[in-house]
């Protein structure tokens, strides 16, 4: 059970190599399941009972289901599509010396960058192409080993093992080719898309790395592949979706880009997509201004983002009470300074959800002298203020290309989110009924 539905996982990674082609294979699994496409710039027209799901940027994805009695309150859950990587730039055909051809890259988002070297990668992401009547987006995937960051022999810098600080212009740049390959990444872009070259007008295109995910360990206890940060949160939120539902809450499903640089796009956290979706299914459902501030003040959200396992070369790196371990259940994440949006009643209300589901719960408190990160929760806030829990599954190394996870968790979520969204979470006179 548990090596099945991380193997689906993984599998749904090797196949979106770019947050546009998550988005895209999200799309397809909804539209199975019966969910419509919507369009923001048209006119929508909702029905109790109906499934329904928008993108922006062709990278990010809000879904939703209506029930079809009354409506108390949204369940939404939020991930990112996002990962660290390198940007490909335009005009990116470097030559050096006469004898190789390279890719001009840039870095997107914070990643660990020794473990890109010697390893093969390729392009994946979008291209903006001319049509017959203005210009369209098209995904690209150039699906074989195409590029690598080679390392410098240790001969020639008998230090890189006592601490390299990596020059992203430098040290990072993709190997493409000899000198005969200048020129032709363009002309291999064209056969990708298949149009000409000269209809290609700009592009959004980013490095992956090729290996696939593997379980691994003494009794398979283990994951391993690309991205788990954060498409195992995003993977396990849209099954949850899919298998769970309350007759008295719109159930929503957000997909942002963006998190790894901040989320201040108009795809991000940060910007109006949520509030704008949650507005218009509030007006064609025949909702006044006043009732939707009352839906939103009714509603709870998890922000889900992967978090910390506790790593065996650095226990000191934990804090000395709050230790999560892989395989040992959902992460409810704590920040002081609100750089998580936990409190006291989210915390409570998941844990309640949890245990009805048994799905264990674990916690995660930075290091007091160690600062942490923002993610989706607060920034989402910002646009609609909700009752939000900061959760994750536990993960090691965190960032870089290739990350580890437990076997059980991704199971564990999807189960946590499915009972999130069967769950009503009512306010009332101060306290939370929860309607399972």
């Amino acid at each position: 059970m548990y090596e099945k539905v991380s193997r689906e996982m993984m599998e749904f990674i090797q196949k979106s190599p770019s947050c546009y082609h998550v988005v895209q294979n999200f799309c397809e699994m909804l539209g199975s399941e019966g969910y419509q496409e919507l369009q923001e710039e048209n006119k929508w027209r909702l029905e109790k009972g109906g499934k329904y799901y928008i993108t922006r940027n062709d990278s990010s994805l809000i879904a939703f289901q209506i029930p079809d009695g009354e409506i108390k309150n949204f369940q939404i859950a939020a991930s990112h599509s996002d990962s660290p990587s390198f940007k490909v730039k335009e005009n990116p055909d470097i030559k050096v010396d006469g004898h190789y051809v390279e890719l001009n890259t840039e870095k997107y988002g914070g990643m660990i960058c020794a473990p890109w070297f010697d390893r093969p990668l390729s392009v994946a992401g979008k291209a903006v192409v001319r049509s017959t009547d203005g210009v369209c987006s098209r995904l690209v995937h150039i699906d074989r080993d195409l590029v690598m960051i080679p390392n410098v022999a240790i001969h020639m810098n008998h230090k890189l093992n006592d601490g390299y600080t990596y020059n992203a212009q430098k040290d990072m740049i993709p190997l493409f080719g000899d000198e005969t390959a200048e020129g032709s990444f363009r002309k291999l872009l064209a056969e990708n898309l298949g149009v000409p070259e000269e209809d290609i007008l700009s592009t959004d295109l980013f490095l992956y790395t090729r290996m696939p995910g593997t379980v691994w360990g003494a009794n398979r206890e283990f994951i391993s592949c690309t991205r788990l940060d954060d498409l195992q949160c995003a993977y396990a939120s849209i099954r949850g979706l899919l298998a769970g539902g309350h007759p008295e809450s719109i159930s929503v499903c957000c997909v942002f880009d963006n998190e790894e640089v901040g989320s201040g796009t108009k795809q991000g956290a940060a910007s109006t997509m949520m509030q704008d979706v949650l507005e218009r299914i509030c007006i064609c459902l025949g909702k006044d201004r006043e009732e939707y501030k009352m839906l939103v003040a009714n509603s709870f959200m998890l922000s889900a983002d992967n978090a910390h396992a506790v790593h065996p070369h650095h226990l000191d790196k934990a804090d000395p009470t709050n230790r999560p371990y892989m395989n040992r259940g959902v992460v409810i994440k704590y920040n002081a300074n609100q750089k998580y949006t936990t409190d006291s009643v989210s915390a409570a209300v998941f844990q309640e959800i949890c245990r009805k589901a048994g799905v264990p719960v674990q916690s995660y408190v930075n290091r007091s002298d160690v600062p942490g990160g923002s993610t989706l929760g607060n920034i989402a806030n910002r646009q609609v203020s909700l009752n939000t829990v900061d959760i994750g599954l536990p993960q090691l190394a965190m960032h870089s290309p290739y990350e580890t996870a437990g076997i059980r968790d991704t199971w564990y979520l999807i189960q946590a989110v499915t009972a999130f969204y069967s769950t009503a979470i009512l306010k009332a006179d101060g306290q939370y009924k929860l309607l399972f």
